[in-house]
């Protein structure tokens, strides 16, 4: 069987309170799974999770992961 490529990884960290945003930009938090403030997740870098990512980032810190 052929290796899987390992996919790339992003870190992203809440650094906004999501209360008071629009109702899909709270939907793109609970999709990647950010629920508090100052919580940090890795996630895999796929267009699915990039746009996410653009439509809240003014919300994230997003750091890029080798």
């Amino acid at each position: 069987m052929a290796k899987a490529k390992k996919q790339a990884q992003v870190r992203l960290t809440l650094v906004k309170s999501k209360h008071g945003r629009l109702k899909n930009h709270k939907a793109c938090l609970q999709g990647l799974g950010l629920r508090r403030i100052h919580q940090t997740i890795t996630v895999s870098d796929t267009p699915e999770n990039r746009g996410m990512i653009n439509t809240v980032s003014y919300l994230l810190k997003v750091e890029e992961l080798a």
